[in-house]
């Protein structure tokens, strides 16, 4: 467990699970740095907003937002909302993400993050069923009204049963022998 989830676990008790994560997100060092804001968080954790206000800390040579800060602001929040979302019998990372530019952003930007509890339960029985999945959510910055996407982020996120995982883990570690590969 991380020092981020220790400190999670233990605020969440006296001050509920949404305002930390807000909080935790806001306060921690690496993504103040960002410059993106969590706004909002309801209290299931299946919604997330965040601001990204343009400022003189993320603007770049000709002077819209530097797509570093845009990617970066939206980056750790699909992951760590699933996370705190699913309990804690599942490996959750990020594989991949891309990021696709659509127009030079000179305005404050948003974005929100959103899990359905359909979504939840496919999540559970795919992995139930195959024992790992991948999943794909995209994340849209947009004006405050959402009228005009200046990007958009996709990121691919693996969601494994803890016990498999352990075990496939541990088999990479060792030689892989014939009668592996058959089990």
């Amino acid at each position: 467990m991380s020092v981020y989830q220790s400190i999670a676990k233990i605020g969440s008790k006296y001050i509920g699970r949404d305002k930390m994560f807000k909080y935790g997100f806001n306060l921690s060092p690496m993504y103040r740095r960002t410059t993106g804001r969590v706004t909002d968080v309801s209290s299931d954790l299946m919604d997330v907003k965040m601001a990204l206000p343009i400022s003189y800390k993320n603007r770049n040579y000709v002077n819209s937002i530097f797509g570093g800060s845009l990617f970066s602001s939206v980056d750790p929040i699909p992951m760590v909302q699933l996370i705190n979302i699913i309990d804690d019998d599942y490996v959750v990372w990020d594989k991949s993400a891309e990021i696709f530019f659509k127009k030079p952003a000179r305005e404050n930007l948003y974005a929100q993050f959103s899990y359905s509890e359909e979504e939840i339960q496919t999540i559970k029985a795919q992995v139930a069923n195959n024992n790992e999945i991948e999943i794909v959510k995209t994340t849209k910055l947009t004006n405050k009204d959402q009228s005009i996407i200046y990007c958009e982020v996709r990121k691919t996120i693996y969601i494994a049963d803890k016990s498999f995982f352990k075990i496939k883990k541990s088999k990479r570690k060792k030689t892989v022998t014939k009668e592996d590969i058959d089990n």
